[in-house]
């Protein structure tokens, strides 16, 4: 072991002895509790309980109201800390889930949810070695709590495999995948498949029709056809551009949809409500087609086949879960394994990191997942530039492209997520004024009715997932406009029945406990 090894393990190794004696010394506070004749204590209580039963109907917002009012009449109780941190998990703030896991730990080290929060946040956010160290240290203090083992046995794989892929990544030219896999020619379809075939190697409209029918049915498409359209969506989106310009011609519609995070059967009904795609009924999907939802390989070849076949009138933006770190954690890369290979997984993560970042219509709407940026001065020119043949990076532009959410006061703000930023209506009219837009559309945020008009109605925002993780209630939306009017009409949806196969069936086992 390398000194520089050595000196991590002991900091460790310190810091777990120093969270022990806290936890000593906390342990010794709490046994002076508050009596029952506290009235600011009673009061508290009485939000929390309120608060445990919106979180047990999944009323996350009303649930976090309570939980806020109780720490402001008693701030030095970490059950009311974790409780919130929970809450903000299950609405994907992970930032502010953080900030609350955090709280409850520095309140009281001896209270072990606390440092669970903790590390749901930090797991939710990709750092995997800070929630290790608390997952240590909760097992430490439990030897016998096989959960507490468990959790931390399943973390430290996590960490161990990643430290594995960096060591043996090589820097070396990328090869098509078409480079990679000369050999798919060779690949046999066997006698007993009756499933949809591409004609001459390529995506027809029966085809497409086949395919839906086929999936509905829970069947999938003979890998060899899957490979061929991952190639070949491979090549062409190495093609665009990362700002993809559309026109939309005279009182021709047009169809923009938010997130759809693996739900096949809302993704039909968008379809049923509103027509396939063709080249008089063109899409944009704005990003997040994986992850969460157990049909997301049905999705993306879905979305990926009819995108060959209307090349100029359906679209594809990156979503923030279009990432090797989301789909290992909430499930897009164990269903792909389980439906097909560990192999295609990892071309997936390659076709992913050339999705174009966002799309301009009739140069005055622009579509991207996320939202805007930490700076005033950024231009359309600017995104046409950004590199993206990357997994998302912490910050910069294109990490606030796929990860910042609006918010109602003016300026900006730290995000609730711990990714990107939050920004205001100035920022936004600043920004189309700079660029001359009329509006943003943007997704990635879970709304009760499937959109939200907001900063005066120059960011909207559309999600696609009615009752998303068949847990929120909510409704999907998509919005359409045509060429010569550009003002968004929103048509609000609900969910519809699915094969029982529940959500995040396919994630990470340590994810599905955090879920």
């Amino acid at each position: 072991m390398s000194s520089a090894e050595l000196e991590s393990q002991q900091k460790c190794t310190d810091n777990l002895q120093e969270q022990a004696a806290n936890a000593e010394n906390s342990a010794s506070k709490r046994d002076s509790a508050p009596e029952a004749g506290d009235q600011g204590f009673a009061a508290a209580e009485q939000y929390k309980n309120k608060g445990n039963d919106l979180l047990k109907t999944k009323e996350f917002t009303k649930a976090i109201e309570m939980y806020s009012k109780a720490i402001e009449l008693y701030p030095t109780s970490a059950i009311y800390y974790a409780n919130r941190a929970l809450a903000h998990l299950r609405q994907e703030n992970f930032g502010l889930a953080l900030q609350d896991g955090v709280s409850a730990v520095k309140t009281d080290p001896s209270y072990l949810k606390g440092y669970y929060r903790r590390a749901a946040a930090h797991m939710s956010l990709g750092k995997f070695k800070l929630a290790l160290s608390d997952f240590e240290y909760v097992a430490k203090c439990r030897p016998n709590d096989k959960d507490a083992k468990l959790k931390f046995t399943e973390c430290n794989k996590i960490v161990k495999m990643r430290a594995f892929e960096r060591a043996i990544a090589v820097d070396k030219p990328e090869k098509t995948l078409s480079e990679m896999y000369r050999d798919m020619e060779n690949i046999t379809i066997e006698d007993d498949y009756k499933g949809p075939q591409l004609e001459d190697g390529k995506v027809t409209l029966q085809f497409m029709k086949d395919l839906m029918e086929h999936y509905k049915a829970q069947k999938r498409l003979h890998r060899k056809f899957a490979y061929k359209i991952l190639c070949d969506i491979d090549v062409y989106m190495r093609s665009q551009p990362s700002l993809v310009d559309i026109k939309v011609p005279g009182e021709e519609k047009f169809t923009i949809c938010g997130d759809i995070h693996g739900q096949f059967y809302d993704l039909m009904n968008i379809f049923e409500i509103n027509g396939l795609p063709s080249e008089k009924n063109p899409y944009l999907f704005n990003g997040d087609f994986v992850d969460r939802g157990s049909f997301s390989v049905e999705c993306i070849f879905t979305l990926f086949g009819f995108k060959l076949l209307y090349p100029n009138h359906f679209f594809l933006s990156r979503g923030n879960h279009e990432s090797i770190n989301m789909n290992q954690m909430y499930g897009f890369t164990g269903e792909v394994t389980a439906k097909y290979t560990s192999a295609m997984a990892d071309i997936f993560t390659q076709v992913f990191n050339w999705l174009p970042l966002c799309h301009c219509i009739n140069q005055k709407i622009l579509v991207m997942h996320g939202g805007l940026f930490s700076s005033d001065d950024v231009t359309l020119d600017n995104i046409r530039r950004i590199d993206r043949n990357c997994q998302p990076p912490e910050e910069g532009l294109m990490c606030e492209l796929l990860w910042s959410d609006p918010q109602q006061w003016m300026g900006r703000g730290p995000s609730k997520r711990g990714v990107g930023i939050q920004f205001g209506p100035d920022v936004t009219e600043t920004f189309c004024k700079l660029n001359k837009l009329d509006y943003i559309i943007r997704s990635h945020e879970v709304k009760d009715m499937g959109y939200e008009m907001a900063h005066n109605g120059q960011c909207i925002t559309v999600f696609s997932a009615p009752n998303y993780c068949d847990t929120m209630g909510n409704m999907g939306a998509f919005i359409t406009i045509t060429g010569n009017n550009l003002t968004p009409n929103i048509r609000s949806f609900e969910a519809v029945p699915h094969p029982d196969v529940k959500p995040m069936a396919y994630a990470n086992s340590l994810m599905n406990w955090l879920a």
